[in-house]
């Protein structure tokens, strides 16, 4: 591409990609993507992008066709390969100067630098970090920024390289660097505290946002290694934090510095936090000092003007971490303690006194359990939703009210000896109906029946609840004015969790009747209807728990279709019907499979988005479908013929889509042969229509369900889903940036090279002609992707069908599996680290993933009987090669199948360009065999 005529039409094409105007913007892009191979064309872009005379979205858009283009085409293997000399001129002009004045524009080319970093730092690309060394050190204030901005991001991403020479290499970087942004932070940090004070805040500003991208880079280092030096940053973070929680009292709301101040303070949590997590042990001389810090701010009036919300959260999650620290607790005979768990048990026992504890407690329930102005309203206008944020997933990690929640079950269970009189003197203290003048009182009363709620387990001995419902609770059901709904309320969803805890049989008719009437008040219907079907859904779980549920399955099934007919203009009740429904098929199971001539008909109405009524009823629906699904011992026709329902609900790529994908597996598991012959072609239009235009969730979603086709059915599931896996292959060879994307195309990509190989070989061959590449050098481009993007997957599963996966081209004389052959062995000591465990008496290792036969489990009361399609996933595991092939007799087999197809002597040239560290490792894993 010639440089000076290039210019200008690449320019005019981002310019054109830059429209509004779909009939400009299309065969720019067009012509963009074209030009992606083409030699010259990201030396273009980087002329482009460093002019700043240029429209800011054209040089946006330059960054982003750059920095794509790295996944795809700046390693040596890849389709289609920048020269070498091309790489190297962009190098060089890349760091050329740092003076980007744009933020955003900044932080993609420093993201753009670390790609390239992580493939050629330190190598090719020696120069790198001594540049950007001398350019944080400079006086210029935008080019110190730039440089530190993409120091970090460099840095980070070096992090992440996992091949043991790459990883000793960042160490010893990381151990070069660390004192250098220790005194950068430090440096910063007193800058910006001085600025704040003189009421300069621009520069204040500039500062903090050096402090901000110092204190990252520390962050980095802190959760990659514990150097006795941290010791000493970490105590004089706590009073950096004090001198920036005191700055809050300066700087008010509408302050530029104010949103900038807050990210800073949480950072300094999260280094704590970070630290606790991944060196526990390293953290026991820092507990004393961090619970005396955040007890002050969260529970004393230290805090008072000074922390906010997410800081509250913070402090209550550091708590939380340390009072459950598993490293922090004695072994039951404390003759076998380790003396790290002794000391740090001993410092939690000085420091959690009784006093301590009692305002802990006390300041927890009648201070962030009460229910705010906000919170009131929303349960007012839409409980529903109140109710889901109630009960988010990991909400308790960054919202207050499920960490308040959180902390205190955490503390209670802990400490239940010296918490239970001070809950039940709260108790005691509410005694009788509150005054309805008094919104105070009702908060309150609200806030301790909420801590008694959730501590109902710990309570069990010391509440007699049958007495507290008689002579307490079914009193306060029965008042009516309009302010007592709110005690109403949590009274029902009170004795819905103890239901299950303690509750007299011979108490539940009277509850039947409160339910009841309270369902009849038209003023409470909806927004007591939750509260009230819940507690009757604990009744109903509670009786299958003591197996008394099958006698009463006859009149429950008059029962509900009945009931179902009446309401067909209240579809709120039909939702609680629905939920009635799915807490009755968990608790029969396979025996649901007689309540199908009621219950199908009610799923089909359910999710037939043609009905009006699926407004209301679909997500109950979806969810009864799939607990239909998941304990149905056979496959029927009807049941079968209900994922007619499906292709539309696919369209509408709603919140529920989760749930769909569910049901697809579970149908299956259930059946696969005869649900892929019927549906998987459907199936496949419906998923290559959803991928061109959904986020990266659910783009796993949608793979999932090929994944799980493959490994229930190998055959017949990779010549169902064709169509959708060369984009995984694509996907795989382009360096997919998203790590759980990543980890489930490799997972894909697994089962079909481990356990279809000749389909994989076809594949291989398609997308080499599509490609215009040798099938050598494709497959050596897949492998080293696998072995660079290892770390994407987190499932042990998973990474041990990679290992099986890439062994299983052994024994090989290709010349390209050979020189991948290094990585290949580093991805399976890995994942022989992930599954090997010792037998203490022997000193061997075994695979624990190994399963030789299917066992009932043998269930306690409290547990859960398993589904039909626990037990399908089961049988299913013993076929599977992850469950039944060990690991470590597979490596040796393969390495002594390659030793003789290469003679000893070339076996151990090929064995010397592997890590002597994990070459050791291997021989320590293998002995024996």
């Amino acid at each position: 591409m010639d440089m000076d005529s290039a210019s200008s039409v690449v320019l005019q094409a981002l310019t054109q990609a830059t429209s509004q105007d779909t009939a400009v913007l299309k065969p720019a892009e067009e012509q963009l993507r074209q030009w992606e191979t083409q030699p010259g064309f990201y030396s273009v872009l980087l002329n482009i992008f460093n002019n700043h005379m240029l429209d800011v979205n054209v040089r946006w858009l330059a960054v982003l066709y750059f920095k794509n283009g790295i996944d795809r085409y700046w390693r040596r293997v890849a389709p289609h390969a920048l020269s070498e000399e091309e790489k190297t001129s962009l190098r060089a002009g890349l760091i050329t100067n740092f003076n980007e004045p744009v933020n955003q524009i900044a932080t993609q080319i420093a993201v753009l630098i670390a790609k390239v970093a992580r493939l050629d730092c330190p190598r090719q690309w020696p120069e790198l970090i001594p540049i950007l060394l001398e350019s944080v050190k400079g006086q210029d204030g935008l080019q110190q920024h730039r440089a530190l901005l993409t120091f970090y991001h460099v840095t980070k991403t070096l992090a992440s390289k996992r091949l043991a020479q790459d990883r000793r290499l960042f160490q010893d970087l990381a151990s070069g660097i660390y004192s250098f942004a220790c005194s950068l932070w430090s440096h910063h940090t007193d800058c910006f505290l001085q600025q704040i004070y003189a009421r300069d805040e621009a520069a204040a500003l500039s500062s903090l946002e050096r402090t901000l991208l110092s204190l990252k880079e520390i962050k980095l280092y802190l959760t990659l290694f514990s150097y006795p030096p941290f010791q000493g940053f970490l105590n004089a973070v706590f009073e950096r934090l004090k001198q920036f929680l005191e700055c809050c009292r300066q700087v008010g709301p509408e302050s530029t510095c104010r949103e900038k101040l807050e990210k800073t303070i949480i950072l300094y949590t999260k280094v704590l936090l970070d630290f606790l997590e991944y060196h526990p042990c390293a953290f026991i001389p820092l507990i004393q000092r961090s619970l005396e810090f955040a007890v002050s701010y969260v529970f004393t009036p230290s805090g008072e003007g000074v922390t906010f919300e997410r800081f509250i959260v913070q402090c209550m999650n550091l708590i939380k971490m340390i009072v459950k620290n598993d490293a922090y607790k004695p072994a039951k005979n404390i003759d076998d303690s380790k003396p790290e768990s002794l000391e740090a048990h001993k410092i939690k026992t000085a420091f959690f006194t009784h006093p301590t504890l009692t305002e802990i407690g006390r300041r927890l329930v009648s201070h962030y359990f009460l229910l705010t102005e906000e919170e009131l309203a929303m349960w007012e206008e839409d409980p529903e939703s109140f109710a889901v944020e109630e009960t988010g997933g990991d909400s308790w990690k960054y919202s207050l009210r499920p960490c308040t929640e959180v902390l205190f079950l955490d503390i209670f269970h802990n400490y239940s000896q010296t918490l239970t009189p001070v809950l039940l003197d709260m108790v005691q203290n509410l005694q009788g109906p509150t005054n309805v003048e008094d919104p105070v009182q009702l908060l309150m009363k609200d806030a301790v029946y909420n801590a008694v709620g959730l501590a109902a387990y710990e309570l069990f001995d010391n509440v007699d609840f049958d007495q507290w419902f008689k002579n307490q609770l079914l009193g306060e059901l029965q008042v009516s004015h309009h302010r007592y709904k709110l005690i109403r309320r949590r009274v029902i969803w009170l004795i819905g969790q103890w239901i299950s805890v303690k509750f007299k049989s011979d108490l539940r008719p009277l509850l039947y009747e409160v339910i009841l009437s309270l369902m009849q008040d038209p003023d409470l219907v909806v927004r007591q209807l939750q509260a009230s079907s819940q507690c009757f859904l604990f009744l109903v779980m509670s009786e299958m728990d003591h197996k008394c549920i099958r006698p009463y399955v006859g009149c429950l099934v008059q029962y509900l279709p009945l009931l179902w007919k009446q309401s067909e203009e209240h579809n709120m009740l039909r939702c609680a019907i629905l939920t009635t429904l799915i807490h009755l098929v968990q608790g029969l199971g396979a025996e649901s499979k007689n309540l199908y001539p009621f219950l199908l008909p009610v799923i089909q109405l359910s999710t037939d988005v043609s009905q009006p009524p699926h407004v209301y009823l679909l997500e109950d629906g979806l969810e009864l479908w799939l607990v239909t699904l998941e304990n149905s011992p056979a496959i029927t026709p009807e049941l079968l013929r209900i994922f007619q329902n499906m292709s539309a609900l696919l369209e509408l790529s709603s919140e529920n889509l989760r749930t769909c994908f569910q049901i697809v597996n579970a149908y299956i598991y259930l059946s696969a042969t005869e649900f892929l012959q019927n549906y998987a072609e459907s199936l496949c239009r419906s998923f290559c229509d959803l991928l061109k235009d959904i986020t990266n969730e659910g783009q796993v979603q949608v793979l999932k369900v090929v994944e799980i086709a493959l490994k229930v059915s190998p055959i017949l599931g990779a010549h169902m889903f064709q169509p959708l896996l060369p984009a995984v292959f694509r996907g795989i060879v382009d360096g997919e940036r998203y790590p759980v994307v990543m980890s489930t195309y490799l997972g894909i990509m697994g089962r079909v090279l481990l356990q279809n190989s000749s389909f994989f070989s076809s594949l291989l061959t398609q997308m080499a002609s599509e490609c215009s590449q040798e099938m050598d050098q494709l497959l050596g481009s897949v492998i080293e992707m696998w072995v660079d993007r290892m770390d994407n997957i987190t499932q042990p599963e998973r990474r041990k069908l990679s290992s099986l996966a890439l062994l299983s081209l052994l024994p090989s004389d290709n010349s390209v599996i050979q020189d991948k052959f290094c990585g290949i062995i580093n991805i399976c000591v890995e994942a022989l680290h992930d599954v090997m465990t010792e037998d203490p008496e022997t000193g061997t290792f075994k695979d624990c993933m190994l399963m030789s036969h299917f066992e009932e489990p043998k269930l306690s009361d409290d547990e859960e009987p398993p589904t039909e399609q626990d037990k399908r996933k089961k049988l299913l595991a013993l076929e599977d090669p992850v469950h039944s092939v060990s690991l470590q007799q597979f490596v040796y087999e393969k390495l002594k199948a390659q030793q003789a197809l290469m003679g000893d002597q070339g076996f151990g040239v090929l064995m010397e360009t592997v890590d002597t560290e994990l070459v050791r490792q291997l021989q320590e894993f293998l002995q024996g065999l």
